[in-house]
């Protein structure tokens, strides 16, 4: 059986990645400072569902991996 995950905001404005029927400890607490949160509005939870995926679409591919050559550039995070 897989687990089922949710994302929410918490009351102090954090949003967290955690298991749907698991109130403990999240797997991923994204905390905006409160310029950011007044910028984003009612677009900070979409905001950080795409931070979510991005992450979760990077660790699904090879470019998380350890490069073959060891004088290879590490990888550009933008």
């Amino acid at each position: 059986m897989s687990a089922v995950f949710e994302i929410t905001q918490l009351t102090n404005g954090d949003v967290v990645l955690r298991e749907a029927d698991d109130e403990g400890e999240p797997l991923v607490r994204i905390s905006f400072s409160h310029e950011v949160r007044g910028m984003l509005g009612d677009d900070l939870v979409g905001v950080a569902e795409a931070m979510i995926d991005a992450a979760t679409d990077f660790l699904g591919s090879d470019a998380h991996e350890a490069p073959d050559e060891a004088d290879a550039p590490p990888p550009v995070i933008h």
